[in-house]
């Protein structure tokens, strides 16, 4: 097994393309090594300490945006990233949190649109909001001069999967939605206007009370973003993701 890919490996390096970074993993349950293909900001990500939160918690349901074109900028930054990761402690509070949410509906799970986040990628998502001055670009991007708590691996932004319909709940807006329907500080204001309606809300309202039961804590202007630690208690802790 281990020639054969070492031949597939020289074939796609011989026709002018890059080999991916090959490394390899005992499966608990096997004796033989299984190949593993990682790109680089997976292997940043691993070399800096964070886990992989699938392995924490299986049942999470991963959708990395970034790793697709469906995001507000219509960029794939992460590649083949599939997996999201997190520092240790607050991965283990976001298998609390998806525990509770189970609790209250066997067939809720969450899931996570993005989690740590590399500084370098930070830079990407400010600089393709170049048309907004910096004072009110931080109100959809963190600037990566301050740095994001995404770029410790300490936020996580995320929904509430329904397992038996394979759709995510109506959380009023989709992910990265910029504007004041996404704010949870005008909830209330958007109800009255008809923008938003009762179930939307209540969904909301789930999310946000399983995540601060685990600890996390929302922010004022997007629905889906919640921080384990402050920026401040994170740069304390954690060197930040290049």
């Amino acid at each position: 097994m281990k020639k054969l890919i070492v031949f597939l490996v020289l074939g796609i390096y011989s026709c002018g393309k890059k080999p991916p970074n090959i490394l390899t993993e005992t499966s608990p349950n096997q004796d033989t090594e299984t190949p593993v293909s990682i790109n680089t900001i997976e292997k940043n990500l691993l070399e800096a300490g964070l886990v992989n939160i699938q392995e924490i918690d299986s049942s999470l349901h991963i959708d990395l945006k970034y790793s697709t074109l469906d995001n507000f900028f219509k960029q794939d930054v992460y590649g083949d990233l599939s997996v999201a990761y997190l520092q240790k402690t607050p991965a283990e509070a976001l298998k609390k949190a998806n525990s509770l949410l189970q609790a209250q509906n066997p067939s809720y799970r969450l899931l996570i649109f993005d989690a740590a986040r590399p500084l370098h990628i930070q830079h990407i998502l400010w600089q393709a909001l170049d048309s907004i001055p910096p004072k009110k670009r931080k109100d959809f991007v963190a600037d990566p001069a301050e740095g994001s708590i995404h770029n410790f691996g300490c936020a996580v932004d995320l929904s509430i999967l329904d397992i038996n319909t394979g759709l995510a709940l109506d959380m009023g807006t989709p992910y990265d939605f910029f504007g004041p329907l996404a704010y949870p500080r005008l909830e209330s204001s958007m109800l009255d206007q008809g923008l938003l309606n009762t179930q939307q809300i209540e969904n909301r309202q789930l999310l946000r009370n399983i995540m601060q039961q685990a600890s996390f804590e929302p922010i004022t202007s997007e629905w889906w973003h919640f921080n384990f630690y402050s920026i401040e208690k994170a740069k304390r802790i954690y060197g930040i993701i290049p």
